[in-house]
């Protein structure tokens, strides 16, 4: 099938992301437009880079990990990031609380928390975070580019939608 509809692929932006981090916290509201603005055409992919300073960064990015595979990611990492002070309080019975809320199956979470089944992910996500450049979060990688918004998100949202827009104008003209 080669019709126009299997030709538009959504655009892709990486997010390294620590569900411990002010910064983070802060970078929902451009997430939360740039959704607004794209809708499925850009595609927020989830990378995680846990901080050692923030003890339950690791335990939050597995949790998240197991948000996806209950088809809640997002609305899920948004919660958490909501509550960055809660997470660093209560730990890992916040991120179950956090589950409960949202109706996803908290004894679940709470399994995958003691088995490590999602550890590799995260793992794998800070590794190559590593290897490209990340160095703080929030990063963005789109088309290549990485943006750091550990420093400052002055302008990030802006630079995003800037190479969006020129790879949605692009993405009809060429397969």
């Amino acid at each position: 099938m080669n019709d126009s509809t299997t030709a538009a692929r959504p655009v892709v932006l990486d997010v390294w992301c620590e569900l411990q981090c002010p910064d983070c916290r802060s970078a929902l509201v451009d997430l939360r437009a740039l959704r607004e603005r794209y809708g499925d055409r850009l595609e927020l992919r989830l990378r995680h880079f846990p901080l050692e300073k923030h003890k339950h960064a690791f335990a939050a990015a597995q949790a998240a990990e197991e948000a996806a595979e209950q088809g809640t990611t997002w609305p899920y990492v948004e919660a958490v990031l909501e509550r960055t002070d809660e997470l660093a309080a209560k730990g890992e019975p916040f991120l179950l609380e956090v589950a409960r809320e949202l109706g996803l199956d908290a004894d679940e979470f709470d399994t995958a928390l003691i088995d490590g089944r999602h550890i590799l992910i995260v793992d794998a996500d800070q590794a190559e975070g590593k290897a490209i450049g990340v160095t703080g979060t929030p990063t963005y990688v789109i088309d290549g580019e990485r943006l750091d918004g550990g420093k400052s998100q002055e302008g990030l949202r802006a630079r995003i939608e800037e190479i969006a827009d020129r790879l949605l104008a692009g993405s009809g003209s060429h397969s």
